[in-house]
């Protein structure tokens, strides 16, 4: 397998192709449920290397059948196994000889429920498998209840039992592992949504399956890589301040300076050269004052705000702009100006009541303001990600970042952006409007706004994870994250 399997994410669809491709290639399943058990096993001791008293939960699929090969290797290695199943015996051609393996050995077998009043040093997770797409059971959704609230040491094979392996979606309820050991391929549902929260720690196991099995099979989404020099506009030793690009942020109405302040200190920190703010004029001596390097302007007129957009080579737009009088007439000269753009909050809500499509922007939507411009419950847009990123870059056009857990990015390509870096400590008010400014800074270095989405979003995934290396995450505010930027941007 080559480099590129480590960051391609494919649904549950694709990868059963991978493997149904593996097996007509010449590994027999037997073989790769063999490898999934050594390889799971493997993480295990390297996670708990202590750990003595293993319990197994088993279902009546595939999965289970890893449970079973997984439970005689611990059982050989030393270890005290019992084995919990839910449902039948796994009683596939490829489970079969497993299972008699078990059994024939002295292998006891009990009822799920039984875990309940049973405890082990780690518990492996083999239930469920990738072709969930309904609500769990009832009798499964009581036990990941109880052993979530228990917070058990739990290994996940392939994914968490409860998640949908293709959109990240808890179906009813799912376990929290500490630790997923993901076979063959990554799948897209552990690395956005819910799925980042309840895998853990992911590792990749991909079975030795060969290269040949996976070509011409599309992943769903690639993880962004970490920034890299290469992937900056390299500066000339004679550079001058209009080379890099010039900056206007628009917004900061009445009672939210804050945000457009943050979205253009979040500029200057990533490397534009003028960051120029068209705010209102109540606020332009304040915000002089909290950051000297910026040129803040009065926008009380169409006049003077036309003549901030001539000066200007990319707009960020909508921190802190409300939905009153002047934010509609703002936000409709801003986007018939025609220059490049970044749109943010109530930019986009705007956008959602008076809907066009756009060219040469970059939106970032949360779930909510998705929602919004998709005209549907933000529960729609969260229950599959991937599909809801889709559909507003076909809608509106440009490069469309949704934001959250695995942030998404969708630029009219086939294959998706997701970002595998980043917090919770990020949940805080503010986050959003920095972001805005990254993604601008680098468009008016002349970054293309598809590249320039994804390096915003991984630099300020990558910020974040600093600033929570040197606080931790609890008081993270969106400032400590602004300073960490030229660290994130200078590699």
């Amino acid at each position: 397998m080559t480099k590129a399997i480590e960051t391609a994410l494919y649904e549950a669809r694709a990868v059963r192709q991978i493997d149904a491709a593996a097996i007509a290639g010449g590994i027999p399943d037997s073989a790769l449920m063999q490898r999934a058990a050594e390889a799971a096993w493997q993480a295990l001791r390297d996670r708990w290397p202590e750990a003595r008293r293993i319990g197994v939960l088993c279902g009546p699929g595939h999965n289970g059948g890893d449970g079973y090969a997984l439970a005689a290797i611990a059982r050989d290695a030393g270890c005290q196994v019992r084995l919990y199943q839910w449902g039948s015996v796994p009683d596939t051609d490829t489970a079969r000889p497993f299972v008699r393996a078990w059994r024939s050995a002295g292998g006891e077998v009990a009822p799920l429920q039984a875990a309940l009043e049973a405890s082990a040093d780690v518990w492996v997770d083999g239930l469920l498998g990738i072709g969930l797409d309904r609500p769990v059971d009832d009798e499964v959704q009581g036990v990941i209840n109880a052993f979530n609230a228990r917070r058990h040491a739990v290994l996940a094979l392939d994914l968490p039992s409860g998640l949908n392996a293709s959109t990240g979606q808890v179906m009813g309820a799912a376990f929290e592992a500490q630790l997923t050991v993901s076979f063959i391929a990554h799948k897209l549902g552990l690395w956005t949504g819910s799925g980042p929260h309840v895998a853990g720690r992911r590792v990749l196991a991909d079975l030795s399956v060969p290269y040949s099995a996976v070509q011409g099979v599309a992943p769903a989404a690639t993880l962004i890589p970490a920034i890299t020099a290469a992937d900056l506009p390299r500066r000339r030793a004679d550079a001058h301040k209009g080379q890099h690009g010039h900056v206007l942020v628009i917004g900061g109405n009445n009672g939210a300076m804050g945000a457009a302040l943050m979205c253009a200190r979040a500029a200057l920190r990533s490397g534009a050269g003028y960051v120029s703010v068209a705010t209102r004029g109540a606020h332009a001596g304040v915000m002089v004052a909290a950051q000297p390097e910026l040129m803040v302007s009065a926008a009380e007129s169409p006049a003077v705000l036309a003549t901030l957009i001539r000066r200007a080579s990319v707009l960020a737009v909508g921190p802190g702009l409300g939905q009153d009088d002047w934010a509609r007439w703002v936000l409709d000269a801003a986007l018939a100006a025609g220059l490049p753009a970044v749109l943010d909050a109530d930019a986009l809500n705007g956008l959602a009541q008076r809907p066009q499509r756009l060219g040469g922007t970059v939106m970032t939507p949360h779930p909510r303001e998705a929602a919004r411009l998709l005209r549907c419950a933000p529960g729609a847009v969260e229950a599959d990600r991937a599909a809801a990123v889709r559909q507003l870059q076909q809608r509106f056009g440009g490069a469309v970042v949704l934001k959250g857990a695995g942030t998404l990015v969708a630029s009219g390509a086939a294959t998706l952006r997701c970002c595998p870096a980043g917090n919770p400590g990020m949940a805080v008010a503010g986050m959003g409007d920095v972001l805005t400014g990254v993604i601008a800074a680098l468009m008016a270095q002349g970054i293309a706004p598809d590249a320039a989405a994804a390096l915003g979003v991984r630099a300020h995934a990558d910020a974040g994870d600093r600033v929570a290396a040197r606080i931790g995450q609890r008081g993270m505010i969106p400032s400590d994250l602004i300073d960490a930027l030229p660290g994130v941007l200078n590699p």
